[in-house]
């Protein structure tokens, strides 16, 4: 079967995005290895992807030295369900923006199913205690590779080993 058969189009590609609760990070480590980690996120319409992590992290020394990034998002239990985006792109990483950086915080918590209180309301306090140590990432895709196995064709098996012609 040729690969485009199962490649996703656009709208896929962005439902995928939209269902996803987690991305997995890959960064390039101090060593030359892959860094993941797996990321709550949040989704802008032009498919930036957002999230938060502490200023201190590895993942955030690992993208001032080199921004580039691979994001996996998939989906599906069995075979013929699974499903994935891979997003190429490259990262920015914003301080100082409290505001932002809560709210990519709390929409990410809540798609991942978590619930969080409306971030224009918050007290200041409230903001530094949740956020203050934290920067807000975002990345620009640059490139989308995707599969879907759902697009497979579906391998006819007989009911019963008994069957006859």
């Amino acid at each position: 079967m040729p690969r485009d058969d199962i490649r996703m189009n656009d709208e896929q590609i962005r439902k995928t995005l939209q269902d996803g609760r987690v991305a997995i990070l890959n960064t390039n480590g101090p060593r030359g290895f892959p860094h993941s980690m797996p990321m709550f996120y949040g989704l802008d319409d032009d498919l930036t992807v957002r999230f938060t992590t502490y200023e201190s992290s590895q993942k955030v020394k690992n993208l001032e030295r080199d921004p580039k990034v691979t994001l996996l998002i998939e989906g599906g239990e069995a075979y013929d369900e699974l499903h994935a985006v891979m997003v190429e792109g490259r990262a920015e990483v914003v301080r100082g923006d409290l505001d932002a950086t809560v709210a990519t915080m709390v929409e990410a918590m809540r798609r991942a199913g978590n619930e969080m209180p409306d971030p224009k309301g918050l007290p200041e306090a409230a903001k530094k205690m949740m956020a203050g140590k934290r920067v807000h990432v975002l990345v620009r895709p640059e490139r989308f590779v995707s599969f879907d196995h759902q697009k497979l064709p579906q391998a006819k098996t007989p009911k019963s080993l008994n069957e006859s012609s």
